[in-house]
C-alpha cells in the first residue's frame, strides 16, 4: 500500500522480511518498525527478533477488539491458533516490543534509505487523528503488511471462473469450473498454511477419483471438515482486519503510486481528469500506471481504488458512467479487477515436455591439445557433477 516515502530503500513488505529472516537468518535491518493490519505482523516480528533485529514497535492499524464481535465463532474455529497467539504475545512482552493498535506508519523519511517514520493514531476509518502524528527516529527498516492478494494467472489461463472477481471459484471438492482442473490454497482465498494444506488434500483425493482411483472417503471427509473450519476462520479474519478507505488521506500529490513508471498520485488524478479514463486499459495508456516491469501487480489495484475519490461529472472531466450508483456518489473504474487478467503464465503439461526430444548442447570445447585434464582420484562410477 503506498504512502509517502514507501519507495525508500529499507521499506519492504512484511512477507519479504519474513522470507529473509526464516530462510536466510538475515534481518532486514537492525532497528525495525512493523506496520499494517492482521495477525501476520506477529510472526514477522518474532522472526526478526530471532534474526537479531531490534523491533522498535508493531503498529496495528485496526483493532484486535474486532474479534470480540464473534467470540464463540473465533474460539470454535481458531482455538488451535490461540497457543500460537499467546506465544507471540509473550515473546513481544519478553523483548519489550510495544504493540500499538489503531496506529500506523503514515510516512517514511530519509535520504539514501529510510531513517525515520511518522506514526499516527487512526480513526476507525483510518484517517489520521489531528495532532497525533509523531516522529520515530533511528529506524533503518520498515516492514509493511496490509494483507495478501492471490496470483490468478494460471487459473485464468485455464479458463477458471472467479468469485467476487478476486478468487478462483471451487466446489466442495476444490473443483473449478473447468472439468479436471482443481485449485487449492491462496488462489481460492487467503486463510493460512493449515487451510491451504487441507484444501490440497481434498483436491488431491478428488483429482485421483477423477482419474478413476477409489477415493479414501474417511480421509476426505476429515480434510473437508478442516477446510470448512479454516474458511470460517478466514472470513472472521477478513472481517476483523479490513483495509479501510481512510488510508488514501495519507497521500500527498508527489507520493509515488506506480514505482516502475514513477507515476505520482497527483499525476494519476490529473491524467484521469484530463483524459476521462473509462477503464483500466485507458488508465494505463493515459497515465502509464501499471505498464512497468511488474505489470500492475503492485500498483494497479491501488490506482483503481484511489480514483474512487474523484466525483463524477463535467467538473472533473470524468464520464458520468464512472459513478458507482446514483449521481454524486464517489466515482470509480468499472473494471478495477482487470489488473489480474494477465495471460503471462503459460501452463505446460508434463506430457508435452516428455514428447520434446532433448537437443544436444553445442560443442564449444577447444582442441584436445590445448586442454589440461586432471583425472579424479576416485572411480568414474563415484564421480559427482562437480568432478566433470
Amino acid at each position: 500500500m503506498p504512502f509517502p516515502g514507501w519507495d525508500l530503500p529499507g521499506v519492504v513488505t512484511a512477507g519479504a522480511a519474513q522470507a529473509l529472516a526464516k530462510g536466510q537468518r538475515t534481518a532486514i535491518g537492525r532497528r525495525v518498525v512493523l506496520s499494517g493490519t492482521g495477525p501476520f505482523l506477529l510472526p514477522v516480528a518474532s522472526s526478526l527478533l530471532a534474526a537479531g533485529a531490534r523491533v522498535l514497535a508493531v503498529y496495528e492499524a485496526g483493532s484486535p477488539a474486532a474479534w470480540l464481535r464473534s467470540p464463540l465463532a473465533a474460539l470454535r474455529d481458531g482455538r488451535g491458533k490461540l497457543p500460537e497467539l499467546a506465544g507471540y504475545a509473550a515473546e513481544l512482552a519478553r523483548h519489550r516490543v510495544p504493540y500499538r493498535p489503531r496506529h500506523a506508519v503514515v510516512a517514511a523519511h530519509g535520504g539514501e534509505r529510510v531513517e525515520s517514520v511518522s506514526v499516527a493514531r487512526l480513526t476507525p476509518n483510518w484517517r489520521i487523528r489531528p495532532g497525533s502524528e509523531r516522529r520515530v527516529t533511528g529506524v533503518d527498516a520498515v516492514c509493511v503488511g496490509y494483507g495478501f492478494t492471490p496470483q490468478l494467472e494460471l487459473a485464468l489461463a485455464a479458463g477458471c471462473a472467479l468469485r467476487a472477481n478476486a478468487w478462483v471459484a471451487v466446489d466442495a471438492w476444490q473443483a473449478t469450473s473447468v472439468p479436471g482442473v482443481y485449485a487449492a490454497g491462496e488462489p481460492t482465498g487467503i486463510g493460512g498454511a493449515e487451510l491451504a494444506a487441507a484444501e490440497g488434500e481434498v483436491a488431491g483425493i478428488a483429482a485421483a477419483a477423477h482419474l478413476g482411483a477409489r477415493p479414501d472417503l474417511p480421509r476426505a471427509d476429515a480434510a473437508r471438515r478442516r477446510v470448512l473450519a479454516g474458511r470460517r476462520f478466514a472470513r472472521l479474519l477478513a472481517a476483523a482486519h479490513p483495509v479501510r478507505p481512510g488510508w488514501r488521506s495519507w497521500l500527498r500529490p508527489d507520493t509515488l503510486i506506480c514505482r516502475c513508471e514513477e507515476v505520482t498520485y497527483g499525476e494519476l488524478r490529473a491524467g484521469a481528469r484530463e483524459h476521462g479514463a473509462d477503464g483500466m486499459r485507458a488508465l494505463k495508456l493515459t497515465t502509464r500506471v501499471g505498464l512497468g516491469p511488474c505489470q500492475g501487480r503492485i500498483c494497479a489495484r491501488n490506482a483503481a481504488e484511489l480514483l474512487t475519490g474523484l466525483p463524477a461529472g463535467p467538473a472533473t472531466g470524468l464520464p458520468a458512467g464512472l459513478a458507482t450508483g446514483l449521481p454524486g456518489l464517489p466515482a470509480g473504474l468499472p473494471d478495477p479487477h482487470t489488473a489480474d487478467r494477465r495471460p503471462l503464465a503459460q501452463p505446460v503439461r508434463l506430457a508435452d515436455l516428455a514428447a520434446v526430444p532433448a537437443e544436444p548442447l553445442p560443442d564449444h570445447s577447444e582442441p584436445q591439445s590445448d586442454r589440461i585434464t586432471q583425472e579424479p582420484d576416485h572411480p568414474a562410477s563415484e564421480r559427482t557433477p562437480y568432478d566433470e
